[in-house]
């Protein structure tokens, strides 16, 4: 038998460091929330491979959907010889994505791949150079989007020069001491010494920051960069690869604040597993790039078109957007509990969630300006011994962010819950007698 030790020998040999190892468990198996490696380990999945398995990992539909179209064919690239699923695709994005307008839709392969492209349709949209991000944001890890991204190490050190006319301003969050006001002002200010807002094409944000620390925006916040936008001619992009597809209990996170942006980006829950990724807009904004502008050898593969469509029939017809709302308010209710509890108390600095997109801040003695990113790592540790795959993130990597899939059985959810109880306490046992 392959064993996981054998494996992550194999893979340091074979793989760079820069591909970052999280886990050193290789999986053989996975069915809905579930995996088991090599070594026949059963672990409980709150990770959905980074928020893409929000229909769960093999849903049948989704399998059937792949299955038949490999028996017509895999690939002939769309702009050469096009085929139907991706205008179907593209006209079920157009559909659901919010904004009382007509839009349309690009596919692409990955997220940074349609975050570059947003960018460039900004840019031939405006006739403008500039760009303002947010401070934590993560946008991916090609130049333009590592430029965007809001995180120094490992994002952005060591990788310069990078793109220039890209602005940063604080993002708003309460528990870090940062208001809606200060942003605002931070933006205002930026405009006024930095870059004139004529200058600027598009301001690019997160409804919900992922790598950032799981920050969801108020929804004034975003009303009112819809107003900035507005008055200064800037398109307003929501960067909506991991909140969107039901995750945070809307189809879309940018709906908790009942606006729409000019162009929206696209990707992991909207395959299933499979890679594929977009970027939906006004159509009078998408119209201005020429022919050729944009494209892909692989963009838009029929697999998976097949798979995004299925994916698509499957939040529909199972609710899934309402179950994130579930699940979200389930792990709402025990992560609060444990803030109350002596056990937890110390240690948990805040608790933050949009639907199905939950995150534990842990701290030292209940203060925010003082992170534990050890407790945070021991605890992932902790917790896979223990079957269950855990994320973490923000800037101090001190966050613990949970993204079990919206098909996950209740009893399964709270199996899952009960080994990160049973996790945090082992970890803080071993770091009191260091």
């Amino acid at each position: 038998m392959t064993t996981n030790s054998e494996l992550t020998q194999r893979r340091i040999d074979a793989i760079p460091t820069g591909l970052s190892r999280h886990l050193d468990v290789f999986i053989s198996r996975a069915e809905n929330a579930e995996l088991w490696d090599v070594e026949g380990n059963r672990y409980i999945d709150f990770a959905s491979g980074i928020a893409v398995t929000n229909t769960g990992h093999r849903h049948p539909r989704v399998l059937a959907a792949v299955r038949a179209q490999l028996d017509s064919f895999t690939h002939t690239s769309f702009q050469t010889t096009p085929y139907a699923s991706y205008v179907e695709v593209c006209e079920r994005l157009n559909a659901l994505v919010p904004g009382d307008f007509a839009k349309k839709t690009y596919l692409v392969s990955t997220g940074a791949e349609a975050v570059e492209n947003a960018v460039k349709i900004a840019r031939a949209a405006t006739g403008r150079p500039a760009f303002v991000a947010f401070a934590g944001a993560f946008h991916g890890r090609t130049l333009m989007a590592t430029t965007l991204t809001g995180k120094t190490t490992p994002y952005k050190y060591g990788f310069g020069p990078l793109v220039p006319d890209v602005f940063h301003v604080p993002f708003p969050s309460a528990y870090h001491g940062v208001s809606v006001e200060q942003s605002l002002a931070a933006l205002d200010f930026l405009f006024r010494t930095s870059v004139h807002p004529e200058r600027v094409a598009g301001i690019i944000v997160e409804p919900v920051q992922g790598e950032g620390g799981f920050n969801p925006a108020p929804p004034e916040f975003l009303q009112a960069l819809r107003k900035v936008c507005d008055t200064h001619g800037i398109l307003l992009i929501a960067d909506e690869i991991q909140t969107g597809f039901g995750r945070t209990g809307r189809m879309f996170a940018i709906e908790h604040a009942g606006i729409a942006a000019d162009l929206v980006t696209l990707a992991k829950g909207l395959g299933g597993g499979f890679p594929i990724a977009g970027v939906t807009g006004r159509a009078d904004v998408m119209e201005k790039v020429p022919p050729g502008g944009v494209g892909g050898t692989f963009a838009g593969s029929p697999l998976s078109c097949a798979a995004a469509l299925a994916v698509l029939d499957v939040i529909e017809e199972e609710g899934l957007v309402a179950r994130a709302a579930d699940i979200g308010s389930r792990i709402r209710t025990v992560l609060d509990g444990w803030q109350g509890s002596n056990a937890f108390a110390a240690c948990i600095g805040d608790i933050r969630n949009l639907g199905s997109m939950a995150a534990l801040e842990l701290v030292h003695d209940r203060d925010g300006e003082r992170p534990w990113p050890e407790l945070t790592r021991l605890l992932t540790r902790k917790a896979a011994a223990n079957g269950l795959v855990l994320l973490t993130c923000g800037v101090h990597g001190n966050v613990i962010r949970l993204l079990p899939p919206l098909t996950i059985p209740d009893a399964i959810l709270d199996e899952g819950i009960a080994i990160m109880e049973r996790s945090l306490h082992e970890a803080l046992q071993e770091l009191s007698v260091q």
